[in-house]
């Protein structure tokens, strides 16, 4: 189905804007994301983002009054215990923080636009851990998964993957085929019950449709007043200000004491805290601490991924490239594997930009606990070889594709605790990170999502920080 057909019968987009939200919101209120993979800065600017989450760290990033905290959480990558064990870690130190600061809190459990990551684990998690710290109970918990910018909607409580103006519902894409996360249901209240195992009905879900959206931010909050304490809401969008709209009414609600739980895709953060859409960032607003060429880690298998991978190759053919096999990565050849693409990296970039991938076969466990376990060591093999050639030769900049890869690559191979999010490199899309601590201070680092783009967009990236 073509997206004209789909919107056919839809009403309308209010025209709501950025400063129309920021006028409805609590100047001490901020909201605390619980990132499942870096990629959820994306849509985002002038934020700051921890990779650790003791006391001093909440407190420094509250301190710069930002209206938004990211805690890079990694979970998506994670084992259910540890992914508990996070959750309720960072709630602790956040409440205890945003008491020391004066600051109100909402917490967003951000997660992949297609639906893959930990769910009802984490938003359950959450839930007990506010009421156990002391925080006030979140009456409801919005899903709104919808990623615009990247072709991800929501019509009807039906979640669409749109490319080139064509629509599928996303349980008949391949992220829905997931070794670790996947499911068949596109419509999300059948969505919340396959992955609840019943626990939750569809009919028991709410649905917050563009019906009820498009009528204006006093509908939306009509609608979220009416419904009983513990009740999960599916969200529709399809414009910035459609989650503009509910934004606004999620403030209103919260000044009245219903305070909501967040589950949310990039864009929403973005959305209710009233910021605009910002301008990409071009090279000439980036400060570089060398003139090495750059490196660009490659980690994600999703098929998108893949072919931005080949478009880079074809578009920069003399570039040196190194692949990784996964295969070597997971047996008795890895230290060696290891070592000769680390010092092949480090020669490499004295001449020009890098290109380190994994190869693009997918290795996967007899179930999704060895699956995850098979991907945690090939990300530790990108990490050890990054940490060797930031050692052997600083690249000028470095970008990490794929989720798992992007996070282990800040938080462990250039030992970023602190940064703040510059801005998108493609419109709303590709965060840039300015490390503030760390071995990695004046290298400029790039997280590009695997599944966000089109063929050529990393070429193009690259292209901006490399030419």
């Amino acid at each position: 189905m073509d997206i004209e057909t789909l919107l056919d019968t839809v009403p309308s987009a209010a025209e709501v804007t950025a400063s129309d939200v920021r006028a409805e919101s609590d100047p001490d209120a901020v909201l605390v994301v619980l990132d499942d993979d870096p990629t959820g800065t994306q849509s985002v600017a002038g934020l700051p983002v921890l990779t650790r989450w003791e006391p001093a760290d909440l407190d420094w990033a509250f301190a710069t009054g930002a209206r938004a905290v990211y805690v890079l959480t990694n979970t998506r990558s994670l084992d259910e215990e540890t992914t508990v064990g996070r959750n309720r870690e960072v709630v602790a130190v956040a409440l205890a923080a945003a008491r020391r600061a004066g600051k109100r809190l909402t917490f967003v459990s951000r997660s992949d636009s297609t639906l893959r990551g930990h769910f009802p684990l984490e938003v359950d998690t959450l839930r007990d851990a506010i009421v156990e710290h002391g925080g006030r109970a979140p009456a409801l918990t919005l899903l709104v998964p919808a990623f615009p910018d990247a072709g991800r909607i929501t019509v009807d409580s039906v979640h669409y993957w749109v490319v080139d103006g064509e629509v599928t519902p996303v349980g008949q894409t391949p992220f829905a085929q997931d070794a670790t996360f996947g499911f068949a249901a596109s419509d999300l209240r059948e969505w919340v019950k396959e992955k609840t195992g019943g626990r939750i009905a569809a009919d028991d879900v709410a649905a917050l449709t563009l019906g009820v959206i498009r009528r204006g931010p006093d509908a939306v909050a009509d609608l979220l007043r009416s419904l009983p304490a513990g009740t999960v809401v599916a969200v529709d969008a399809v414009r910035e200000s459609d989650l503009r709209v509910v934004a606004i009414a999620l403030h209103r609600l919260d000044r009245e004491g219903t305070g909501s739980l967040l589950r949310v895709g990039p864009p929403y953060v973005r959305a209710h805290i009233g910021q605009e859409l910002a301008e990409p960032v071009t090279a000439d607003r980036i400060d570089f601490a060398n003139e090495r060429g750059g490196l660009v880690v490659v980690g994600s298998h999703v098929p998108l991924t893949t072919a931005q991978l080949k478009a880079l190759r074809a578009a920069r053919p003399g570039t040196a490239t190194i692949e990784l096999d996964v295969r070597s990565l997971i047996d008795g050849r890895r230290d060696a594997h290891l070592a000769a693409s680390a010092d092949a990296a480090a020669k490499g970039l004295g001449e020009g930009t890098v290109i380190v991938h994994t190869s693009r076969e997918l290795v996967t466990g007899r179930d999704g606990a060895e699956s995850l376990d098979i991907a945690r060591k090939v990300s530790s093999g990108v990490v050890e070889l990054v940490a060797r050639v930031l050692d052997l030769a600083p690249p000028r900049f470095v970008i990490a594709k794929g989720g798992i890869t992007s996070s282990d690559v800040a938080s462990e191979a250039l030992g970023i605790r602190r940064a703040i999010v510059v801005g998108p490199m493609l419109p709303g899309l590709v965060s840039l990170w300015q490390p503030e601590t760390g071995p990695a201070v004046g290298i400029p680092y790039i997280v590009f999502a695997g599944n966000v783009g089109q063929a050529d967009s990393l070429a193009e990236v690259v292209g901006k920080l490399a030419d």
